[in-house]
């Protein structure tokens, strides 16, 4: 890959992350949309005000100059014209008016002396005429209204805004008083709408700042605001990962930094419990490794007592009385109970504190399930469906463990005939074990491989502790496997192993302590769990 490869892809990963940061369920996007929202609702709203009330005041004043100045020409220069003046005086008239400051175009309506309606206009024959005249303009101006109250004029000036092809204007209009010629007015404007777009275009470029600003604004608020959210997160993740000693840096009096110190002492009183509990559950291991270990060294001699008293029992000669001898065949059945659940507890310890490992070795599947079989004189109860050649990475012993306590299961409770089988991927073995019992409640599957449970709340005293399934799983486990129960269809309990042909997970080609070597962990026949 070349170096303009990687820089793109560099470019791509880093934008990638960018947007992924501002998608669209982001506090940080929801606070910029927000303050966008509401800086362009508050510059839109001032930029509107700001400018109507500058075009009304800009109006207005240029309106009212113009006014002033033409209701000044019609009383100073129109009001000298006679009474019926002709078509030229008219035209001179107007062409003087014309001429005063605001510069606005004229045109003077007035019967002549023989009754005929002359005009006359600033602008010649292709000037200001009267069909540029609004009609409701004209009525108002030649409406005679009452003269009553203050004002005693009949005729009043009136005006109006009018566009024309896109240009503005004011119009306005007037009759002299005392009788004389109409007066009409038109202003161009053209420079005040100019200079009102201009404004326009100002007041929008100042909403643009306005809003660039405010996202700018809430960028930096947002960044300020969602830090210490981001660490406390990053905080949580942390302790949630079980990192228990992790704590935030507190800084400042907000709301924020509370969050801070309660996220502090949570943490502090939860690395305080667990650490509490670890204590007692590591001082729990401990009294049950050192329990077991005590009880060893008794029972060994228990045990050598009660092999001699069951050679005894066994023995023609009839040496132990009849009367006794049910009792003499309870103590070395419990014997071996106990014995076989000192050991389960002490491997179960080793599980809980970590430190069983596997001894590695080919192993040919089927043969060691034959093994199996064998050593417990079961070959007349289990079908076993296996070819020879299917071989794993596995510990024999521990494999040995799963399969007596699986096998034995399936006789104690599901009756013979037990069927094994075994299939093979690429990756793993399977191997299955179904028997032709009841099958399992559906309300106990869950707990199969519980520890010290048992399906009949009301036989707890029973030949097995209870511990041999959950140990089978651990032996699963150990080597990156696992084990599940469920019920055939076609009826009896099936339980499934599947291992890793070449083991992974937390295994480790380690060789346990000589003296815990040699620990079976696996009942001998008809005691099974």
């Amino acid at each position: 890959m070349t170096r303009a490869q990687g820089g793109l892809r560099g470019w791509s990963a880093a934008r990638r992350g960018k947007v992924s940061r501002l998608r669209l369920t982001s506090l940080r996007l929801r606070l910029v949309v927000v303050f966008g929202a509401v800086a362009l609702t508050a510059a839109v709203s001032a930029s509107g005000i700001a400018y109507w009330l500058n075009r009304e005041a800009v109006l207005t004043r240029t309106q009212g100059a113009v006014l002033r100045d033409f209701e000044q020409e019609m009383q100073n220069r129109a009001g000298s014209l006679p009474e019926h003046p002709s078509q030229d005086e008219l035209q001179h008239t107007a062409g003087q008016m014309a001429t005063s400051s605001q510069r606005f175009s004229v045109l003077l309506v007035a019967a002549d002396s023989a009754g005929q309606t002359v005009y006359g206009n600033s602008g010649g024959l292709n000037g200001f005429s009267l069909e540029d005249v609004p009609g409701s303009l004209r009525t108002a101006v030649n409406r005679q209204q009452d003269a009553g109250g203050g004002d005693k004029s009949p005729y009043h000036l009136y005006w109006q805004r009018v566009v024309v092809h896109g240009t503005p204007y004011l119009v306005a209009g007037t009759k002299v008083i005392g009788g004389g010629p109409t007066g009409y007015m038109r202003k161009s404007l053209e420079p005040e709408a100019k200079d009102l777009n201009s404004l326009a275009w100002s007041l929008g470029i100042a909403t643009a700042l306005a809003l660039v600003g405010a996202a700018l604004l809430a960028q930096a608020a947002a960044t300020t605001v969602l830090k210490p959210v981001h660490r406390l997160g990053v905080a949580a993740r942390r302790l949630g990962e079980g990192r228990l000693d992790t704590r935030l840096r507190v800084s400042g009096t907000d709301e924020l930094a509370d969050l801070s110190r309660t996220f502090n002492r949570t943490a502090e009183a939860l690395e305080k419990r667990v650490d509490d509990m670890a204590a007692r559950d590591e001082a729990s291991r401990r009294f049950v490794a050192d329990m077991s270990h005590e009880l060893r060294t008794p029972l060994t001699a228990i045990t050598t007592v009660a092999e001699v008293l069951e050679e005894e029992l066994d023995a023609e000669s009839g040496s132990i009385d009849p009367m006794i001898e049910p009792a003499v065949r309870l103590v070395v059945s419990e014997t071996r109970r106990l014995n076989n659940l000192v050991e389960n507890l002490m491997e179960v310890t080793r599980f809980d504190a970590g430190t069983a490992r596997l001894v590695l070795d080919d192993v040919d599947v089927a043969d060691q399930i034959t093994a199996c079989i064998d050593a417990r004189a079961w070959l007349d109860a289990v079908d076993l469906d296996a070819e020879r050649g299917i071989h794993a990475q596995l510990d024999p012993r521990r494999l040995d463990v799963i399969l007596a306590n699986l096998i034995g299961n399936a006789l104690k409770h599901g009756g013979s005939p037990v069927r094994v089988s075994v299939s093979a991927a690429d990756d793993s073995v399977v191997i299955s074990v179904r028997d032709h019992g009841p099958g399992i409640p559906e309300d106990v599957l869950p707990h199969v491989f519980d520890r010290f449970y048992k399906a009949s709340a009301s036989r707890p005293r029973s030949e097995g502790s209870g511990l041999g399934l959950s140990i089978a799983l651990e032996n699963a486990h150990i080597h990156g496997g696992e084990i599940t129960a469920a019920n055939s269809p076609e009826g009896g309990a099936v339980f499934t192993l599947r291992l890793p042909r070449g083991v992974s997970g937390s295994a480790e080609h380690e060789v346990e302590d000589g003296g815990e070597r040699d620990v079976r962990t696996v009942p001998d026949k008809g005691d099974v769990t």
